[in-house]
């Protein structure tokens, strides 16, 4: 176990640089074993989550070769079709690679993917698509893979029941070699997902938006190397932001634009948060009088369901009373007893919704009596705690809520935050924090 130990009440100040996306670095590292030849990846987050995946690529027989922030990967061929359980636990993305092994080996053995336990998050519809593609696939409850297989797949029309982010990326990877044209329809429309499409269509792909939720792959025979830059996580530009407000400090956060995060932008001007867009980033400084408001996190371009934690961290010390509507995940409030040990006045309740079967991007029991939304009263006085840490998303906003807390805070679980930020720890040193890290 790995904590942070944080001593709050710090204002920080200063310039931080933004990492390449998590959500795009781990969907390319599985595109580059779409070909034969090498694809070189710059502006790769040194993040476990991609140490996983690309250990992950040398056992399925890659050459990978690693240095500073680039990676170079040459997948000249799978030397097994099998991916361990032990890896597949830790990273959800590991299910990706049904694609690439079904197109260039024609069998693939998956473990149910991991990940952060945020709710359920089958992978049912990608399964359903890979069928209708023409593979074989059977689940053995016994030993917990999929075991796959596929001559050759077909182009198809198919529409996602609900919006998945990775069920898209997965469905994409597959069709780009497939026969003829694939139709995706109500196909998620994350940012991340156009730059795995950029990233593709650089490796001779042919991809295409044709509508707002409707993606056209038309099948190659063959894709070729490329090099290709990881853009800026968003992810991170918020928690740095919100770090600036919650601490009373100025952060310029380098690398940030507006594009990337809009609607985040949208809801800071609502709170009366002071923010500068410059040429090359986005200062975030604390001017006073943040109000309360509310958020519904909703899949792009609504609210995104990552930043509703570091959300209810802000709102912690803001004027009035807030609501956070969870409408992405079914279990992401696992943060919310760690916030009250530290003084925030969080409660659950129950909102109305008229169609919940077609509000929530998940499936809703409508007996279950898990709710899906929180009110936040502030301001207060957040103070020390003993916490733990249930997901990556977290994790971060106990770090941003001891950073604003009197006296010392011990985090738990730190190794959650190391799958999603890189130098975690050092940045906000830099920026004048006081933490420090301990193993037990």
């Amino acid at each position: 176990m790995k904590n942070f130990v944080i001593t709050g009440g710090n204002r920080l100040n200063g310039t931080t640089i933004i990492s390449g996306a998590k959500n795009v670095s781990l969907k390319v590292l599985v595109a580059a074993c779409l070909t034969d030849e090498e694809v070189i990846i710059h502006n790769i987050p040194l993040i476990s989550d991609v140490m996983v995946m690309l250990d992950i690529i040398r056992e399925l027989g890659g050459e990978v070769h690693l240095e500073e922030h680039t990676v170079k990967i040459k997948m000249e061929h799978f030397a097994t079709d099998t991916i361990t359980l032990d890896r597949a636990s830790h990273i959800r993305t590991s299910s990706m690679f049904l694609a690439p092994l079904l197109i260039r080996n024609h069998s693939a053995i998956i473990p149910n993917p991991g990940g952060c336990r945020i709710g359920a998050r089958p992978i049912d519809w990608t399964i359903e698509g890979l069928k209708l593609m023409g593979a074989d696939i059977d689940y053995e409850s016994l030993d917990g893979y999929f075991h796959a297989r596929a001559e050759k797949l077909e182009g198809i029309t198919y529409r996602f029941k609900k919006n998945t982010h990775t069920g898209t990326e997965t469905l994409i990877l597959a069709s780009v070699c497939a026969n003829g044209k694939t139709i995706l329809e109500n196909a998620a429309l994350e940012p991340e997902v156009d730059e795995l499409i950029t990233f593709l269509n650089t490796m001779g792909a042919s991809i295409k938006r044709t509508g707002e939720r409707t993606i056209e792959i038309e099948g190659v025979e063959k894709l070729h190397s490329t090099s290709f830059t990881i853009s800026a996580d968003r992810n991170e530009i918020v928690t740095f932001a919100i770090a600036a407000y919650v601490t009373q400090g100025d952060i310029f956060v380098s690398g940030a634009k507006r594009k990337d995060i809009d609607i985040f932008l949208d809801k800071l001007d609502e709170v009366g948060a002071a923010y500068e867009e410059k040429e090359d980033g986005i200062r975030f400084y604390h001017t006073g009088g943040l109000r309360a408001t509310d958020v519904i996190t909703a899949p792009y371009p609504g609210f995104m369901t990552d930043w509703q934690a570091p959300w209810a961290v802000l709102m912690s010390v803001c004027s009035g009373k807030a609501s956070i509507h969870e409408a992405v995940f079914s279990n992401r409030f696992g943060y919310v007893k760690e916030l009250r040990k530290m003084g925030a006045k969080i409660s659950f309740y129950h909102p109305h919704v008229e169609n919940p079967s077609n509000f929530y991007n998940f499936d809703v029991d409508v007996n279950e009596k898990n709710p899906h939304a929180i009110y936040i009263e502030g301001p207060v006085k957040l103070h020390d705690a003993i916490v733990s840490i249930s997901d990556l998303r977290a994790g971060a906003s106990l770090v941003l809520a001891a950073l604003a807390a009197t006296g010392e805070t011990v985090i738990h679980g730190v190794e959650l935050i190391d799958r999603g930020y890189e130098d975690f720890q050092e940045r906000l040193s830099h920026l004048g924090a006081r933490i420090r890290r301990e193993d037990e």
